[in-house]
């Protein structure tokens, strides 16, 4: 780590340059992990994508402390870039810690809350049929028409061939999202903490230029 002050308020500066890269990746990942799943509503996933918006706003305000080296604003960035790393941290976890039977769940009651519509455009882009026989005499799905079976079944001469249900597919997509999410979440608060132990430093050395009265 840097041991002079210019050299402090560089890294700091490039840091939070990178944090406002960081931030689009999240939310970048974040709205793509709620639009694949398309009929479920991931509420961990809705918050990685709280921490990007945050952690912009933090970013410029870092920024804005490291070129000033101003001691009250690298006080509240340093507090606030701390309690963004639990949370991210924590919520990270928990999105690698979601179990299969708590996607199925998700799964179900998105299915059973969307429209016709919606299931209609699951059935199309993931080329299946229904969500699966115990949802589906609760919830009928809408007809399976001759485009879709098409698309599951391409090869004409496959006679066997047949739509599967949805709820395999749709599992496969929400526990990627959770994945992509956590893992990437989990990497990058690492750096977010990274960012309080050198605010830290900073913030308690002196600018040669200053007054040095200003310090005492």
């Amino acid at each position: 780590m840097c041991g002079g002050f210019t050299c402090s308020k560089n890294a700091l500066i490039a840091l939070n340059v990178l944090y406002i890269l960081v931030a689009f990746i999240l939310i970048g990942v974040a709205v793509y992990g709620r639009a694949a799943s398309i009929v479920t509503d991931l509420p961990i996933v809705g918050g990685i994508l709280a921490c990007g918006i945050i952690l912009i706003l933090i970013s410029v305000l870092g920024l804005l402390g490291a070129v000033k080296h101003h001691q009250v604003m690298l006080f509240f960035y340093m507090v606030i870039l701390f309690l963004l790393f639990l949370i991210q941290f924590s919520v990270a976890c928990a999105c690698l810690g979601v179990s299969s039977e708590h996607q199925d769940q998700l799964a179900e009651q998105g299915w059973q809350r969307v429209d016709n519509s919606t299931r209609a455009k699951v059935q199309e882009v993931f080329r299946c049929c229904g969500l699966e026989p115990k949802i589906n005499s609760k919830y009928p799905p809408p007809p399976c028409d001759d485009a879709i079976y098409q698309r599951c079944c391409p090869n004409p001469a496959d006679t066997d061939c047949t739509c599967h249900n949805c709820m395999e597919k749709l599992q496969n997509t929400i526990n990627y999202a959770f994945k992509l999410c956590g893992w990437i979440g989990l990497f990058f608060s690492f750096t977010e903490f990274m960012g309080v132990l050198l605010t830290v430093r900073y913030r308690n050395q002196k600018d040669p230029r200053a007054n040095p009265s200003a310090f005492l």
